[in-house]
């Protein structure tokens, strides 16, 4: 049963670190919600702003002058917790994948595998938090921007929600989260 269960929470890890990694570098965390005017695709992201000419489909991007520009809040604090959850999410997985009972890294020591997994649980769960935290920062901020806007009365032509990067970056929090759980409360 323990094997079986190292193997689903390694799987699950490896899943979710992955998503968190995408979400990390794809740059589409805020899309245009009023393309049905529109002739183009527009989505900001961490990195770049891109457009996509529906008709051809061209797409061209724009870079952010610098990663040391000034930038807004919520793009920085953006970058910095999800940067350090797919770190701590890739430290996890390699040590999980040392701390797995079907690895021979370690196999006269029992105890010392479990406390690796152990580890790696503890590990997946502050990543996890920090990449939840990172991707909901994100969209509230895009909700309350556009509320405030409403609110005002101030329409600029273009209504940004949240991209399927948000979407990932949540997934794969949420994942890495579960996969800390089975780690860390079902296998002892």
């Amino acid at each position: 049963m323990s094997a079986a269960l190292q193997m689903t929470a390694f799987g699950l890890a490896l899943l979710s670190a992955l998503f968190l990694l995408l979400a990390t570098c794809t740059d589409c965390w805020m899309v245009n919600a009023d393309d049905s005017l529109e002739v183009s695709h527009k989505c900001r992201g961490l990195w770049r702003e891109c457009v996509t000419n529906m008709q051809d489909g061209v797409r061209t991007c724009d870079q952010y002058d610098s990663i040391l520009a000034d930038h807004p809040v919520k793009i920085v604090v953006t970058r910095t917790l999800l940067i350090t959850a797919d770190l701590l999410a890739g430290l996890a997985l390699a040590m999980l994948l040392l701390g797995l009972d079907c690895i021979k890294f370690l196999k006269e020591e029992p105890r010392v595998k479990l406390k690796m997994c152990y580890g790696a649980g503890v590990i997946l769960s502050i990543g996890s938090i920090l990449g939840l935290v990172g991707s909901v920062w994100y969209a509230v901020d895009v909700y309350m921007e556009r509320a405030m806007l409403v609110s005002h009365n101030i329409f600029l032509g273009v209504h940004y929600d949240f991209g399927w990067s948000c979407w990932l970056g949540m997934a794969g929090s949420v994942g890495c989260f579960v996969a800390s759980v089975l780690l860390t409360c079902c296998l002892y």
